[in-house]
């Protein structure tokens, strides 16, 4: 290990100890409010015509801070990250720290910025949720599928060794074409593959408030169908047994039955999957107007117009929420289906 590896590692440790952020390996940015998809479970595109969007200004004011902090990784999310006019000029800022960049990207437009993310994205992780007429179907866009397998298929070609994954949303309208998901992953020529359940619950995804019960309905399987989804669950870990054996399917199986576990949950009966999480000593969310969360789904920290990112961090109001946030009891935390446990460790650059 290195010494700068070394002094990483020990400012993480100091942060869990004392709750105020030392280090941050990990920044998520929203370069834009935007998406060119319309998915039936999220809500993220009806608030397309409201447009925010990050600028080379507002990156330029987070370097300092990511500089300090030793940041490793930055996740582009949004919305679509890729509709900021501005995407590769606020990855050229980010890189001057040597900083890796992963694009989450609905997949649309990977063919018409190919050459710019080969040189300025280090890895995608693009959005699956089915064979083409199911995958078309859920992102409510005709042509979707093959405008993402246009895109990998072209970046594969100029560089073949260029690491583009996916991750597919499980839920009422697609759990039963899970086999056929992950054959359409290996055919797109996807190196991995992983696998979460829908969030019906927060107020993430621009929702200005919660789902009511029947919106949260057509995306929950119904109770009814939880048989039906345990047994898809074991046909899968029966059937793809090699793939989890060489990791093209991310979860191991114990890890995907508990998406099962988290829909039965859903109607109280049992628990929700517990998770080990530490993303709000780890990372940080900046959204595209400037907005500061811990994570997708806990409340704002305040807003990087307003003030720079490492006094909100650092605020004695976001370091008695962390200090006092249990998230055993969080119900944020308790249905989460995205969290993120980083060790100290963990060295990103390594």
């Amino acid at each position: 290990m290195s010494a700068a590896s070394l002094i990483h590692t020990i400012q993480r440790y100091r942060t869990l100890q004392t709750d105020r952020i030392k280090a941050l390996p990990i920044v998520i940015l929203m370069p834009h409010s935007a998406c060119n998809c319309r998915c039936v479970m999220c809500d993220i595109w009806k608030g397309n015509h409201n447009l925010k969007q990050l600028k080379a200004s507002d990156i330029e004011g987070l370097m300092g801070t990511l500089r300090r902090l030793g940041t490793q990784q930055v996740l582009m999310s949004g919305g679509e990250a890729l509709l900021n006019p501005n995407f590769f000029q606020l990855c050229a800022i980010l890189k001057r720290e040597d900083i890796r960049i992963t694009l989450l990207s609905t997949g649309m437009s990977l063919a018409r910025h190919a050459d710019n993310l080969i040189l300025w994205v280090d890895d995608i992780i693009v959005s699956l949720d089915g064979d083409e007429a199911l995958h078309d179907s859920i992102r409510n866009i005709r042509g979707a599928y093959r405008r993402l397998s246009e895109g990998v298929q072209l970046i594969h070609h100029r560089k073949p060794d260029f690491r583009i994954t996916c991750r597919t949303v499980i839920h009422r309208l697609n759990f039963r074409s899970w086999p056929a998901i992950i054959r359409s992953a290996a055919a797109l020529g996807l190196q991995q593959i992983s696998f979460l359940p829908a969030d019906v619950t927060s107020e993430a995804f621009n929702r200005a408030e919660p789902w009511d019960q029947p919106r949260q309905h057509e995306i929950l399987p119904s109770r009814e169908e939880l048989p039906e989804l345990q047994v898809m669950i074991q046909t899968v870990i029966k059937e793809f047994k090699p793939l989890f054996d060489n990791g093209f399917i991310a979860e191991s199986p114990a890890k995907l039955s508990k998406i099962g576990e988290y829909y039965s949950a859903a109607y109280g009966l049992n628990p929700y999957p517990y998770k080990k999480c530490n993303a709000p000593w780890v990372s940080t969310v900046v959204e595209a107007d400037g907005t500061v969360r811990p994570c997708f789904f806990l409340p704002s920290l305040g807003n990087i117009h307003e003030k720079p990112l490492e006094e909100i961090l650092n605020s004695p109001e976001a370091i008695a929420f962390r200090k006092g946030l249990d998230m055993d009891k969080n119900d944020a935390c308790v249905r989460c289906v995205c969290y993120l446990n980083l060790q100290p460790r963990n060295n990103l650059n390594d």
